[in-house]
């Protein structure tokens, strides 16, 4: 359609009409002509614009710049953008104290407020725009959730930094606090690396938690191709960004929704470019809630279906080499989705936010010769995902571990127990653990945390000290797509819920293997139901406020650790009102 066409949009199916509309609108009209829009761009569809921008974090910065874009696309293409903001908490930002148990409450905040923020103002459709961990799957969770057409975006990775000849992440920053903790790394060494490890706008370079829901978007439909791969300071970003805008209004004048797009087929295309990728366990956790706003069954126990037949075959950090960046380089998710096409392991006829199919979205895509940052098929990193759940005694819900990097696929060992994170990390700070023990970080799952807090700081510190895989650490928490090593978060039930992980104690044999993908401990099930009667619950700091709501709402990790029933509870749909 010619952008100098005027269109003639009938609103009678859309929900804009409430605001916009006859008599009854001319109040809600005389609030958007005090903000400067014609009469013909009332009567438009109504498109949100939502961003996590924010000045926390070099995640998010970029995003208003893209907005802007998006804007103009929504424009050219005949509809009318309304820009809004939502928070983020940044992960790099909340490590390691107590700030890390708001974010991923932030997930659920986010969707939540961007839900709000469209039912309030009777918005007909979404394009969302994120760039740090929590943001990326809940926006898309929102999308679902109302199932307005609707366009994801990602704010892009950052350019990685140069430590004396070397790319780096943030990653190597919080590896390197446990080498000034050993004296490898003097105080200038440490400052030297703080410095450059960052240089501009964009989300942790490695695939990590925001790189790995990057490429979900992709995979699962709900992100133009291409769109996840630009580092957050190029140019083309704005070109996506104007793209994403066109593409939206085409969805409204289809009606492509969501649930369309977001299906168990789609659901398991994007745990197989997770597995593919070697991405962040987070993802466990993250589309089982996404498959949660449209009433689909996909927990942790689904998507390591999908991971057992999925080979690892990008080799990217932590577990590997490259950084996004050169993912981008190489041709980018489209062409790790091409590769997997092509082996029979993705569903090529799922439908995607450009109104075709996955499959004809990849047509004429193929593998270069000239990059290793993508291995062909035929000669896999590991030939099943780099992400394993696990079960057993000490976890009947499950558990997760990232194998990529990994040389020994099975650890066994005396536990050592820690009733939070700051006990454990101070432990290692002070190098009080012996190798070939377990380290086990208990009472921090979603709802005793409560939280569900991240344990890169302490996992980190280990690997700096030179003792990352010689050492295990499992814990009814998570941990960020940043860490390496044998560490198996999201153990459930958690320990405020009395699972076996509040019963163990120090000195206890756990076994973790991830090859048969079980996780015990040497105790019978009538030691564990004589220590049962013993166990107390416990009660935590926040008796008041967010994180006290959070936890009375909050469900299993096993299940996405989701605040509200979801998709099969409704009795009607934003869209349709």
């Amino acid at each position: 359609m010619s952008n100098q066409t005027k269109e003639k949009w009938d609103k009678s199916k859309l929900v804009s009409r409430y605001v916009t509309e006859g008599p009854k609108s001319a109040p809600h009209r005389s609030y958007y002509y005090a903000m400067g829009l014609s009469e013909e761009e009332i009567h438009q569809p109504l498109v949100g614009v939502a961003t996590c921008w924010n000045e926390a974090a070099p995640c998010n910065i970029a995003l208003q710049r893209q907005a802007q874009s998006v804007k103009r696309g929504v424009s050219e293409n005949h509809a009318t953008p309304r820009e809004f903001t939502t928070i983020t908490v940044t992960d790099g930002i909340a490590m390691g104290h107590e700030g890390m148990r708001s974010s991923l409450v932030s997930r659920d905040v986010i969707a939540d407020s961007v839900e709000l923020t469209m039912r309030g103002h009777c918005y007909d459709a979404l394009v969302g725009l994120a760039g740090c961990d929590k943001s990326l799957p809940g926006m898309m969770m929102v999308m679902v959730r109302l199932n307005v057409p609707s366009v994801f975006m990602y704010g892009g990775s950052i350019l990685p930094g140069k430590f004396r000849g070397k790319d780096v992440t943030v990653i190597d920053v919080f590896e390197g606090v446990g080498k000034h903790a050993t004296g490898e790394f003097s105080d200038s060494d440490l400052k030297e690396m703080e410095c450059c490890a960052c240089p501009g706008a964009g989300a942790c370079g490695g695939q990590f938690t925001a790189n790995t829901m990057a490429c979900v978007s992709e995979a699962i439909g709900l992100a133009l191709p291409g769109s996840a791969g630009a580092p957050a300071p190029y140019e083309s970003r704005d070109e996506y960004a104007q793209a994403s805008g066109r593409a939206v209004v085409e969805l409204i004048r289809r009606n492509i929704r969501p649930r369309d797009i977001v299906t168990r087929k789609s659901l398991e295309n994007a745990a197989a470019v997770v597995a593919a990728t070697g991405g962040s366990t987070n993802a466990a956790l993250h589309l089982p809630a996404i498959a949660h706003e449209a009433g689909i069954d996909f927990d942790l126990f689904a998507v390591g279906e999908v991971f057992k037949r999925t080979p690892l075959i990008a080799d990217l950090k932590p577990g590997g080499k490259y950084v996004a960046k050169d993912l981008f380089e190489a041709g980018g998710v489209s062409v790790v989705l091409a590769e997997l096409l092509r082996g029979g392991y993705l569903h090529g006829d799922c439908l995607t936010v450009t109104g075709k199919t996955l499959a004809e979205n990849l047509a004429g895509v193929t593998l270069r010769k000239d990059q290793d940052v993508i291995r062909p098929l035929e000669n896999p990193i590991h030939p099943t995902g780099g992400v394993v759940a696990l079960r057993g005694n000490l976890a009947p819900e499950g558990a997760i571990v990232k194998i990529a990097g990994l040389k020994d696929l099975v650890f066994e060992g005396p536990a050592r127990c820690f009733d939070s994170e700051e006990s454990c990390f101070n432990a290692v700070q002070n190098r009080q653990y012996k190798e070939g023990e377990v380290l086990v970080i208990r009472y921090e799952g979603p709802r005793g945390g409560p939280g569900m807090r991240e344990m890169l700081s302490t996992t980190a510190a280990l690997y700096g000290q030179g003792t990352g895989g010689k050492v295990a650490l499992i814990t009814d928490g998570r941990f960020s797509g940043g860490t390496r090593g044998f560490c198996i978060g999201h153990v459930g039930p958690e320990a405020a819920l009395g699972g076996p992980i509040a019963l163990i104690r120090d000195g206890d044999i756990v076994r973790i293997d991830a090859v048969t993908g079980t996780l015990d401990v040497a105790l019978s099930d009538a030691d564990l139901a004589e220590r049962r009667k013993g166990w107390t619950s416990r009660t935590h700091n926040y008796q008041s406020g967010a994180l006290w709501k959070y936890a009375q709402l909050v469900g299993p990790a096993r299940d996405g650790a989701v605040t509200h029933p979801g998709a099969k509870a409704e009795t009607h749909v934003f869209a349709d009102l």
